[in-house]
């Protein structure tokens, strides 16, 4: 410790104070830079040396990510804090000053502080700039947390990581987020970003690929390495991402388009070998969250279902009549819309054929032979009586039609569709499902959002999200 003297120093007004309190002062100011590496500026020096300093509240910034303030110009004047006659006592003067010009603006500030970072980190899941989050801070405080959220979404970790793992179980049987960016992942990623309305997801004709000049293999039918190179290369899909059709691109004819349903992606996963069923089954998982035990109703018509399906398996017709009836009855005349689609597993592409039936629709067919035989991709939605009702299919769309992409509207149509959105966003950002009431209170409140004006904007439901479960 350095040695001190008594000896007495000069300030202005004659006030004396001793060089071991001055010295004090100093080693207090160095001892809290330790602390606070460059969180105060130096102290100011007044003009006039004859001026009382007063502590004065200051402009507040973001220093660090962490949440911390920079207090910046947090005393004003000169290097004489508080004047005292006869005994000043600067270490108890500086010491309250720093603490009051700390404690306040933490306390105001920390709060919305800590929102912004954790509502930048569950939509990104990387920590905000101190730029940005000051801006989100500012929002938060102001009473726009949605417009917080959408700062927070132009950071491009929103699409690279949170959007692309959030699409990716759905373009694989395994539901595997482990996957490479396909024309499935990216088409969803495209919609998102540009707010098409998300209720086409299923009957568009529309795709996203790579921007021209990237050097990247052209889209092809026959294979995923455009979309691969695409994603090795580092580059930002909010940012390389273009619009186009599946017409532009494919060979399909606009009958045979049905959004994310005929991507090559979509394809090879639900159209391979069976009886595409699987397609419908997966498109109900992804897109109305109810896998096909949970909309099963023997009530329904059996009329539709296919000869492949045993009345009487292991001899006992019980088993069909409570079990497999339920299923089938509402699956296989929605399912017909996909007759003329395949997967050539040689070629590696989506066969379309418009008018022939694909062969794979009478596989064992001796298993019932009086059982329904499929002349074409026209399908009816049986389940718009019955317990499925609960559904919430849109009476101003006809309750039946031709091909995959009326059939898809159909389904995206409806509330279940629009509730599912909601419920897996408010997963992909609270980390959790809907617990109690007021969870389930939001999610009414969000899908009504969603569902506002036809509008059925993604990033909205995001936001909303994001903003609810940010934390107080």
């Amino acid at each position: 410790m350095r040695p001190y003297t008594h000896t007495a120093i000069s300030y202005p007004n004659n006030a004396p104070v001793s060089r071991q309190s001055a010295e004090s002062a100093g080693r207090i100011r160095e001892t809290h830079n330790l602390i606070r590496p460059n969180f105060f500026n130096p102290l100011s020096r007044s003009q006039n040396p004859e001026t009382v300093h007063e502590i004065n509240p200051c402009i507040v910034r973001t220093a660090f990510s962490t949440g911390f303030l920079l207090v910046k110009n947090c005393f004003r004047k000169r290097r004489s804090i508080v004047r005292v006659q006869g005994n000043s006592r600067p270490r108890t003067a500086l010491f309250g000053a720093c603490l009051i010009a700390v404690l306040l603006p933490l306390i105001a500030w920390s709060g919305p502080m800590e929102q912004a970072k954790r509502l930048h980190e569950r939509l990104t899941g990387v920590p905000p700039t101190d730029a940005v989050l000051l801006d989100m801070t500012n929002d938060i405080i102001g009473g726009n947390a949605i417009n917080a959220a959408f700062t927070a979404m132009d950071n491009t970790a929103f699409y690279d990581v949170t959007l692309k793992n959030f699409v990716a179980p759905w373009t694989n049987e395994e539901q595997s987020v482990f996957v490479p960016l396909n024309d499935y992942t990216a088409t969803v990623i495209g919609m998102i970003r540009d707010d098409v309305p998300f209720n086409t997801l299923l009957s568009a004709n529309i795709l996203y690929t790579g921007k021209s000049g990237l050097g990247l293999t052209p889209y092809s039918m026959t294979d995923n390495r455009h979309y691969e190179e695409l994603e090795q290369s580092g580059l930002s899909l909010k940012d390389n991402l273009v619009q186009t059709t599946q017409t532009a691109v494919t060979d399909l004819p606009p009958t045979g388009v049905a959004g994310v349903m005929t991507t090559r992606a979509a394809a090879r996963a639900f159209f391979e070998a069976g009886t595409n069923r699987a397609m419908f089954r997966f498109t109900m998982i992804n897109h109305m969250c109810k896998d096909m035990e949970e909309v099963k109703d023997i009530t329904r018509p059996a009329d539709r279902i296919r000869q492949d399906v045993s009345r009487s398996p292991g001899g006992d017709s019980r088993i069909y009549l409570n079990k497999c009836i339920g299923c089938h009855s509402g699956m296989d005349p929605m399912a017909q819309a996909y007759a003329y689609y395949d997967f050539d597993e040689t070629l590696g592409r989506i066969v379309y054929t418009p008018g022939q039936v694909q062969a794979k629709y009478f596989h064992n067919d001796n298993n019932f032979r009086p059982g329904f035989v499929t002349p074409d991709d026209a399908w009816v939605n049986y389940w718009r009586e019955g317990q499925n009702q609960l559904l919430g299919w849109d009476t101003a769309m006809p309750a039946s039609g031709s091909g995959a992409a009326s059939m898809g509207a159909e389904l995206a149509n409806s509330t279940a569709f629009a509730q599912c959105q909601v419920k897996k966003a408010f997963r992909a950002v609270c980390f959790r499902d809907p617990v109690d009431a007021t969870d389930r209170s939001k999610i009414d409140e969000i899908v009504a959002s969603f569902r506002s004006g036809g509008s059925y904007r993604m990033k909205q439901v995001f936001a909303e999200a994001a903003v609810y479960c940010m934390g107080p």
